[in-house]
């Protein structure tokens, strides 16, 4: 990696014009960088930009020194692979050109299958509570060119594997490694690609460095030889300060282990225990991450919206009992529903979206299950459900949305599909008696 970067001295082209491109293109035209083009396979919307038009791309590609590519692009699947597979060499990503351009910030990166966006909430409520000045963005939807770059600042950067799967300038002064478990095989190719992908975050770091991973993974990181100092951390040492947080949010198990990391990260930084234990005190949690938004007649609501794949929804199924659990929507490839010590904490599944056989399979002969294709339908029948079956209301019941699949196939996003849920859920809790 270069310690100097004149962005003006290259030619770049921006490919996809989503959020990220955009980002991108807003900070090139700030750094005064002339000698740029962007592209997107949609015809109609790289037609709306006015910057100097691509007429061949594959001769563009060809001239210019950097490709930054949207993280959400496959070589595999998009129109132009052919081209882009031959000058893969030259693409990078919007968080590579954050580190090419900027030295004077230190950077916390978070990558894993499950957990990122959390643990970096997390991260940044712990580090504004202990006055350090820091910035969070990435793959939780603020785009790091977006973030104002200052002396001393802390970036805290959720990384995608899509993300790192094309990065080659990333060098986090302390990057984390929650856990990997099968996700985005479909847009990976293969389990030791995706693996790899998430390894990119250690591949530049240094002896000063610092690398935060998984006991799972330590053997794998050791093999690599990287160079950053590999921190052993042990859940004993976070499970003797837990009962001392009062927040009902963090110290469940679905966060114990994201808990665990982040307390390691805090020692690191020299933040006394007195500090971690009330600035976790006062977190609040992350919306459509085991939300805990409605409690009436018992009967407690929890929006999970954000576990689009199982072991996502492992953790809030660890954390409560008695739950009615609503799950379906388009599972991840070799995704697989285990449920052999969780089966005791759920009454029962009620199964929505398109991939309704898919999940009758991986449910049978486990729990019992009933299919209602929609929200509404399931959030009445478990309403109806609760009402039938138990014996008075000091009993307490959870409802719970926790797909084990992403939102595609009846909600553009897991946003709208956790608001519509918890709207639903309001509006028929008003008529508990």
């Amino acid at each position: 990696m270069p310690s100097t970067f004149n962005l003006k001295k290259f030619s770049f082209l921006v490919y996809g014009l989503g959020s990220t491109g955009y980002s991108v293109i807003k900070y090139l035209k700030k750094k005064k960088v002339k000698n740029f083009y962007v592209w997107d396979d949609n015809k109609k919307l790289r037609g709306k930009f006015k910057y100097k038009k691509v007429k061949n791309l594959k001769k563009t590609l060809e001239k210019v020194n950097y490709i930054i590519l949207s993280p959400g692009i496959s070589l595999k699947k998009t129109k132009y692979k052919k081209y882009l597979t031959i000058f893969k060499k030259k693409i990078i990503t919007d968080i590579d050109l954050l580190y090419l351009d900027n030295l004077n910030f230190k950077s916390i990166v978070v990558t894993g299958s499950n957990g990122k966006s959390t643990t970096c909430k997390i991260i940044t409520h712990l580090l504004k509570k202990n006055k350090f000045n820091v910035k969070l963005g990435g793959n939780i939807g603020i785009p790091v060119l977006d973030l104002k770059v200052k002396s001393n600042t802390f970036f805290v950067i959720e990384a995608s594997s899509f993300q790192l799967s094309y990065s080659k300038f990333i060098r986090p002064d302390y990057a984390i490694l929650l856990n990997i478990t099968n996700d985005h095989i479909d847009w990976h190719g293969s389990m030791n690609n995706y693996i790899q992908s998430k390894l990119k975050i250690f591949c530049l770091q240094n002896k000063n460095n610092f690398a935060l991973v998984n006991d799972k993974f330590k053997d794998i990181f050791k093999k690599k030889n990287f160079l950053s100092k590999l921190v052993f951390f042990k859940f004993k040492d976070y499970k003797k300060i837990k009962d001392k947080i009062k927040n009902f949010y963090l110290t469940s198990k679905a966060n114990d282990e994201n808990m665990n990391f982040v307390y390691a990260l805090a020692k690191l930084l020299g933040i006394s225990e007195k500090s971690f234990v009330t600035s976790m005190s006062t977190f609040s949690g992350l919306p459509h991450r085991y939300e805990i938004f409605l409690k009436k007649k018992g009967i407690t609501f929890i929006n999970d919206s954000k576990a689009t794949n199982f072991q996502a929804t492992k953790f809030a199924l660890i954390s409560s009992k008695n739950i009615y659990w609503i799950i379906g929507g388009l599972p991840k490839k070799k995704d697989k529903i285990d449920l052999k010590f969780l089966k005791k904490n759920i009454i029962k599944s009620y199964i929505v979206g398109k991939k309704i056989n898919f999940f009758k399979k991986q449910l049978q002969g486990q729990i019992k299950y009933e299919v209602t294709s929609n929200l509404k339908t399931s959030v009445l029948k478990i309403l109806k459900d609760i009402k039938d079956t138990r014996i008075n209301q000091s009993q307490k019941s959870i409802v719970l949305l926790s797909p084990s699949a992403a939102s595609f196939d009846q909600y553009k996003n897991f946003e709208l599909r956790g608001n519509e849920f918890k709207k639903i859920c309001k509006f028929y809790a008003k008529k508990l008696v």
